[in-house]
């Protein structure tokens, strides 16, 4: 129990020991009339009168109040996931072929994958121009027509480039013959807090982008994410019907765990998306699904748990009736 959960937590717990008149520590509870039937962590929240809390949960955020209340939310299995959207292949600077990823994802028991390379703006990845896009729209749907199945698909899409003016890199006509947009930012990383903000929202307005990719553009232990204010992006993600992602490649983790409670208020949707550069990262998903329970999704809250014939459906959807 006391390696499972942060000091924060494991204070409160105690604190709430205490207001029994027990002490409670890593051994066990002491003082008069302790209970005495503990085998588990389960029987030590229920021994305080609060229903289990999961252990990725345990931070002292409103855990502790919600299971005294019972509303502790069911979150988020990792079983629950059925596709993801954010991957690339070797049209860009993957390590892996169209088929291959395909391949890859039917094995792990996926319906669907979502191909989004870079933009043309992003040399740097071997983007995409305008005419190597359109071809692989085709491929794509050409893929589709010989290995697809009611149990499985290819999604085109891309992960659209938003340049330092907030404008996109491909122009609507393209974007709109793909299934989804990623929009995400790789370069001028040090504009102010402001100026990045609106950057993105000015992206997100566009009616043909689905979802934003790695908010902050972190790299974990080796680059710290640009300035930009959460608050507002959540707010016009709310307002614009515009997906975030949870880019769970473990460099990333972005958007954090801290805001997606947030967010799931909002009724802003989340992607868990693993930003898959070769067939085994694929299996970051895994990882995803244990960074969206912190954050107290639930399989409601996570757009890519939705089977294959209704993420067709929703796809199709104008973006505001989402």
């Amino acid at each position: 129990f006391y390696f499972t959960g942060s000091k924060e937590h494991n204070v409160a717990i105690r604190s709430r020991a205490l207001k029994k008149g027990w002490s409670l520590n890593e051994y066990a509870f002491t003082g008069e009339n302790v209970p005495t039937k503990i085998h588990d962590e389960a029987d030590i929240y229920r021994a305080l009168g609060l229903d289990f809390v999961p252990p990725e949960l345990r931070e002292n955020r409103g855990e502790i109040e919600a299971a005294d209340e019972g509303t502790l939310p069911r979150l988020l299995e990792w079983e629950n996931l059925r596709g993801t959207f954010h991957n690339h292949t070797t049209e860009s600077d993957g390590k892996a072929s169209l088929h291959a990823m395909a391949e890859g994802a039917r094995e792990l028991g996926l319906q669907y994958l979502g191909i989004a390379d870079h933009s043309k703006s992003s040399p740097q990845a071997n983007g995409l121009s305008v005419e190597r896009l359109a071809a692989q729209v085709e491929t794509i749907a050409a893929w589709n027509k010989e290995h697809g199945s009611e149990q499985f698909r290819l999604f085109a899409g891309s992960e659209v480039d938003i340049l330092k003016s907030g404008a996109l890199d491909f122009e609507d006509d393209l974007l709109a013959t793909l299934d989804y947009a990623v929009a995400s930012v790789h370069n001028a990383l040090t504009l102010d807090e402001d100026e990045m903000t609106k950057r993105i929202i000015k992206a997100m307005e566009n009616p043909h982008i689905t979802m934003l990719g790695h908010l902050t553009g972190r790299l974990l232990l080796r680059r710290d994410g640009y300035a930009v204010n959460h608050e507002k992006i959540i707010d016009c993600a709310a307002e614009t019907r515009t997906v975030i992602e949870l880019n769970c490649n473990p460099k990333r983790f972005d958007m954090d765990w801290r805001w997606w409670h947030r967010a799931r208020d909002k009724g802003v949707l989340c992607s868990i998306n693993p930003d898959a550069h070769s067939i085994n990262q694929l299996q970051y998903l895994r990882f995803g699904a244990s960074v969206a329970r912190k954050g107290w999704l639930r399989r409601e809250d996570v757009v890519n748990t939705k089977p294959l014939k209704e993420m067709e459906a929703w796809l199709k959807l104008p973006k505001q009736k989402r």
